[in-house]
């Protein structure tokens, strides 16, 4: 028997799962040069035309370098900033991916490695917030429907909600930790008297 899904419980990493699919769709988004072009914008998708026989593409190719078309078929905006802009998103995405799958391999046994773990998490919830604000810009500066972008808000917020969630999961952790160490300074305490 299924249970219904609103009575469902969190995947223990849907936190990672989200990320891996937020990462994938912003990545489609900036090779449609942040959905300015419903395709990737690309000078070869007009060489790729179904059916172009190869010396029609050698002709098209000949026209567009005699009059120097390139820039004009490609760009709508410097490429210098869709670049920028494009590698920001990139980053941020590939350092956010990269601090959870850090955190995930630490299982922490003491509490220094319990804080090396939550540093990792706040880094990834940080490149969240970091995503909103690139975005923000983006919308600013390119004038992109603000409305298609909220899939993406949506997306980056639920990733930060589900990143806070573990973090504040291992709560329970750093507890048992603090026990476990409290029960073997007892143990080792001077004061404490060996039965015979």
């Amino acid at each position: 028997m299924s249970v219904l899904k609103n009575k469902r419980s969190v995947s223990s990493m849907e936190f990672y799962h989200n990320a891996i699919m937020l990462r994938k769709e912003i990545t489609l988004l900036l090779l449609r040069d942040f959905g300015i072009k419903d395709k990737v914008r690309s000078i070869k998708a007009l060489y790729g035309v179904q059916g172009m026989e190869p010396e029609d593409e050698k002709k098209f190719r000949e026209i567009i370098a005699k009059y120097e078309m390139t820039a004009k078929v490609i760009e709508e905006y410097p490429a210098w900033l869709i670049d920028k802009m494009r590698s920001s998103m990139m980053n941020i995405m590939h350092n956010m991916v990269m601090n959870i799958t850090q955190a995930n391999t630490i299982y922490p046994v003491c509490e220094s490695e319990f804080y090396d773990r939550r540093n990792f998490q706040n880094h990834a919830i940080g490149n969240c917030e970091q995503l909103l604000q690139e975005m923000q810009y983006i919308i600013s500066i390119i004038p992109v429907d603000a409305q298609k972008y909220m899939r993406y808000v949506d997306m980056i917020e639920k990733e930060i909600a589900l990143l806070k969630g573990w973090r504040k999961s291992d709560n329970r952790i750093l507890k048992k930790i603090k026990e476990t160490e409290a029960k073997k300074a007892e143990g080792t305490s001077p004061n404490t008297k060996k039965q015979v």
